[in-house]
């Protein structure tokens, strides 16, 4: 009777350890991802741009093209729809969707035309293919030809399968969280 007492307390006393450890090792962990979003940390799980950790740098002057910047996208209709297609990924923007990592291509009052492919005030720009399906054979729509109006940006990114300005339009320049700066990544 007293070994079974005792085997008992070595297992109340194992499982209390036990609890111990794996509430450390929660906290600690709640504490690092607190600690890294604080300071501005995000992990990119999308193609669009090199796989892995990256960080929101303030941008302190207005945004410039070939500035590769973290958004937030408005909730509009578009985005609704690009969230429940599964463009978008979760997260903390408004509509519950992540930042997206871009590189700003126009800026208020430079032309955009898309065709086959997309040109800035007549200048082409490198992989900007327009894709008139996505990967599952939905049909989409280019964004209507145009001057980026003011406080707006165009965005792109030379992924082949990314989604961005050339379907949804220029983007309000308020959306911008910073500059993209990669810390440590893997180009997919």
């Amino acid at each position: 009777m007293t070994d079974l007492i005792e085997s008992r307390r070595a297992m109340t006393t194992q499982r209390q350890r036990a609890a111990v450890i794996l509430s450390a090792a929660m906290f600690a962990a709640v504490v690092l991802v607190a600690t890294a979003l604080v300071g501005g940390y995000r992990i990119n799980l999308t193609p669009s741009e090199p796989l892995g950790l990256w960080r929101i740098v303030p941008l302190h002057r207005p945004v410039a093209v070939n500035d590769l910047v973290f958004i937030c996208p408005p909730e509009t209709a578009e985005m609704r729809e690009a969230r429940a297609r599964g463009y978008l990924r979760s997260g903390s923007c408004p509509g519950g969707v992540a930042p997206l990592i871009k590189t700003v291509i126009a800026v208020s009052g430079q032309h955009v035309e898309i065709g086959v492919c997309v040109s800035v005030d007549g200048r082409l720009i490198a992989s900007s293919n327009f894709a008139p399906r996505d990967g599952k054979g939905r049909r989409l729509m280019p964004f209507p030809s145009g001057d980026i109006p003011p406080g707006y940006v165009f965005l792109h990114s030379s992924f082949p399968g990314s989604y961005d300005s050339r379907y949804f339009g220029p983007l309000p320049a308020s959306g911008i969280l910073g500059l993209a700066q990669e810390v440590l990544t893997l180009a997919p």
